[in-house]
C-alpha cells in the first residue's frame, strides 16, 4: 500500500476514535480476563495453594503467559477476517471436522457454566445464606437481564467494575495474612510439578487457558470492527488490541497468584487443607479475621456474576457460529441458544453434587478439551488464505507450537496419573 493511501485512510478514519486512541480500544481483553478469573479458579487456587503451598504459582505465570498470545491470535483472527472462531472453522474446516470441534466446545462450555453458575451461588449463600440451587436460579436470571437489555458497552464497564472489586479485594487480603514472600517469588518461575499435584495443576491450566474464552475473544471484538476497514486500520485496531490483551491478562496473573499466595499463606502455612469453598470462608474467620472471611464472599460473588455473564455470551456465540446464525445479542435465536446452554448447569447444580470437587473437575474437563480449540485456531491464523498479509510469522507460531506441546504433554501426564501412574518432576 502506498504512503499516499496510507495517508488518505488516516484521514478516513473515525475523528472521534482518533482522539481517543487506545481507550477506545480498551475493554475486550478485560472481559475476557473476568472471564478466567472465575470460582473455578477459586476451586483451583485454594485446592493448590493450600495442599501444594507456593509450589504451584508457575503454572499461573506459564498460563497466563500461554494466554496473552493464544487469544492475541484469536483476537487478530476476529479483527482480520471480520468472523469468529467458531464461524471461521465452520467456514474452512470440513463439516465433520467442524462438528466435533463444535461438539466438544460446547461439552466445555457447559463445564465452564457449572463452575461460574455455582460460584455465584456459593457466593451468595456465604454472604447471605441462600442455598445454592435457589442462589444459582438467582444468578441465572442477573445473566439473563444483564445480557438480553442493555448494550454490549455497558456490560464492558460493569464487568470491568467486578474485575476491580476482585482485584482491590485480594490486595487487601494479601496485607492481611501477611504471605512469606521469600517462598513465592521464586516459586512464580520454577517449574515443579509430580503425580499428586498434576490433577490441581491441570486444573489450574484449566482455569487461565479457558477454550471459550478463546472464542468469545474472536466474537466481542466484533463490537469494534466497525473501525477496521482497511489494511491500515486493521494494524491499528490489532496493535491497541495487543496492548489491551497485555494489559487484562497482566491483571489477571497478579489476581491468580494471589489467590494462591493468600491460600498458601492461611491454610497451608497451618496445615489445613481446603476441600471446600464454603469452608475456606469459615477457616478465615479464625485464622486471618471477619473482614478477610467478608471479602472473600464479596469477591467470589463478583467473580461468580461477572463470569456467568462472559461464560453465556460464549456459550451462545459457540451455538450461533457452529450452526451458522447471527450472532447479534439481540437476535431471537441468539437468546434461545444462550438459554438452553444454561439449563445443564442447572440441573447439574440442583443435584447436589460436591461443588467444590465439581469446580476443579470442570476445570480439568476445559483442560481436556483445549487442544482442540487451540490447533485449530493455530491452523487458521497460519493460513494466508485466511489471514493475508496478517497471517501468524514463523517466530509467533513456534511459540503457540511449543505453547500447544506443552498443553498436551501436561494433558498425557494428567491421564497417565488417573490410571495409576507415578512420577516427579
Amino acid at each position: 500500500m502506498s504512503s499516499s493511501n496510507l495517508e488518505s485512510n488516516t484521514k478516513a478514519m473515525p475523528s472521534g476514535n482518533k482522539r481517543k486512541g487506545l481507550l477506545a480500544f480498551l475493554g475486550p481483553g478485560f472481559l475476557i480476563t473476568l472471564g478466567f478469573i472465575d470460582p473455578g479458579n477459586w476451586a483451583t487456587n485454594l485446592a493448590g495453594g493450600s495442599s501444594y503451598g507456593y509450589s504451584l504459582l508457575w503454572v499461573i505465570t506459564l498460563s497466563t503467559l500461554i494466554l496473552i498470545l493464544l487469544q492475541n491470535m484469536s483476537v487478530r483472527l476476529g479483527i482480520v477476517t471480520g468472523k469468529s472462531l467458531a464461524e471461521n472453522v465452520r467456514a474452512h474446516c470440513h463439516p465433520t471436522l467442524a462438528w466435533l470441534l463444535g461438539v466438544s466446545i460446547l461439552i466445555a462450555c457447559v463445564a465452564t457454566s457449572i463452575a461460574e453458575y455455582l460460584g455465584a451461588a456459593l457466593g451468595l449463600q456465604i454472604l447471605f445464606g441462600i442455598p445454592i440451587w435457589l442462589g444459582a436460579i438467582l444468578t441465572l436470571a442477573i445473566v439473563l437481564v444483564t445480557v438480553w437489555f442493555p448494550q454490549y458497552r455497558r456490560i464492558e464497564t460493569l464487568l470491568i467494575a467486578f474485575l476491580a472489586v476482585i482485584g482491590v479485594i485480594y490486595v487487601i487480603e494479601m496485607f492481611i495474612v501477611k504471605p512469606d514472600w521469600g517462598a513465592a517469588f521464586p516459586a512464580m518461575v520454577i517449574p515443579h510439578v509430580d503425580s499428586g499435584s498434576i490433577y490441581v495443576a491441570m486444573g489450574m491450566l484449566g482455569a487461565v487457558i479457558m477454550p471459550h474464552n478463546l472464542y468469545l475473544h474472536s466474537n466481542v471484538i466484533q463490537e469494534r470492527n466497525e473501525l477496521t476497514v482497511t489494511d491500515l486500520e486493521k494494524k491499528r485496531m490489532i496493535r491497541y488490541q495487543f496492548i489491551d490483551t497485555l494489559l487484562a491478562m497482566g491483571t489477571g496473573w497478579l489476581v491468580n497468584s494471589a489467590m494462591i499466595i493468600v491460600a498458601a499463606a492461611v491454610f497451608f502455612r497451618y496445615g489445613m487443607e481446603v476441600t471446600s469453598i464454603e469452608q475456606a470462608a469459615e477457616t478465615l474467620k479464625p485464622l486471618a479475621g471477619n473482614l478477610a472471611s467478608i471479602l472473600f464472599g464479596v469477591a467470589l460473588l463478583c467473580s461468580g456474576l461477572g463470569s456467568s455473564v462472559t461464560s453465556s455470551m460464549a456459550n451462545a456465540h459457540v451455538v450461533t457460529g457452529y450452526l451458522g446464525k447471527s450472532s447479534d445479542t439481540k437476535s431471537k435465536f441468539w437468546r434461545i441458544a444462550l438459554l438452553l446452554t444454561s439449563i445443564p448447569a442447572m440441573a447439574v447444580i440442583a443435584i447436589g453434587f460436591d461443588s467444590f470437587k465439581l469446580l476443579i473437575f470442570s476445570q480439568v474437563v476445559l483442560s481436556l478439551q483445549l487442544p482442540l480449540t487451540v490447533i485449530p485456531l493455530l491452523a487458521l491464523v497460519k493460513s494466508r488464505k485466511v489471514m493475508g498479509l496478517f497471517s501468524s510469522k514463523p517466530f509467533e507460531f513456534t511459540l503457540a507450537v511449543l505453547s500447544t506441546v506443552i498443553i498436551v504433554l501436561l494433558n498425557a501426564l494428567l491421564l497417565y496419573q488417573t490410571f495409576g501412574g507415578q512420577f516427579s518432576w
